[in-house]
């Protein structure tokens, strides 16, 4: 196989495994890895501990609101992740980018010959069980519990609407709930 771009792009909704595999890429590849959670802060996860401001982001909010938001937030990161991949292409400086700011209609607009953009997503089941395990939704008192499904239907509706724009943008799709299909991956960029 031929060397990967200069920079892998690992884009999804939460709990998919961007950040694992992407540690797991950079480390093995010896590359900087850039995660676009440092580079803005929004309403996220509500675990595990429900911050005031982020009970009442998703108690007082409607869902369409809270999608709306969250796609003007990743929007105005956009300029700034831009910087990110010119200043790295500038300086010939391997990379992988990971985050949820990655959407596909964004990643589209990229020349992708010095970036690979992959998108990862998983049906719903399989985040639902995962984001309620790590929530531990069962030990939530009645708010709580209320407030973490938001955020779990919130992420599931982000997961189906961003394969859409992916497969529609011809970026490449991983189920990552397939077995096998993240360590594929890490060998396939990791081969010599």
């Amino acid at each position: 196989m031929q060397q990967p771009p200069l920079g892998l792009l690992i884009g999804g909704s939460s709990h998919v495994g961007k950040s694992t595999l992407a540690s797991a890429l950079a480390s093995s590849l010896g590359r900087e890895l850039i995660s676009t959670d440092n580079l803005g802060r929004h309403p996220g996860r509500p675990w595990p501990s429900v911050r005031p401001q982020v009970a009442e982001y998703y108690a007082s909010l409607s869902d369409e609101t809270i999608h709306w938001f969250l796609k003007v937030h990743h929007e105005n990161m956009w300029p700034r992740i831009r910087q990110i991949i010119e200043s790295h292409r500038q300086l010939a400086k391997p990379f992988v980018l990971e985050g949820a700011a990655l959407r596909p209609e964004f990643v589209a607009q990229l020349e992708h010959g010095e970036v690979l953009p992959v998108f990862f997503y998983a049906d719903n089941d399989f985040l639902r069980r995962r984001m309620l395990e790590e929530a531990r939704r069962g030990n939530a008192d009645k708010p709580e519990a209320a407030i973490i499904d938001k955020f779990i239907e919130r992420s599931i509706r982000e997961n189906r609407d961003m394969l859409e724009a992916a497969r529609a943008a011809n970026i490449r799709c991983v189920d990552v709930a397939a077995p096998g299909a993240l360590d594929a991956l890490v060998r396939e960029f990791s081969a010599d």
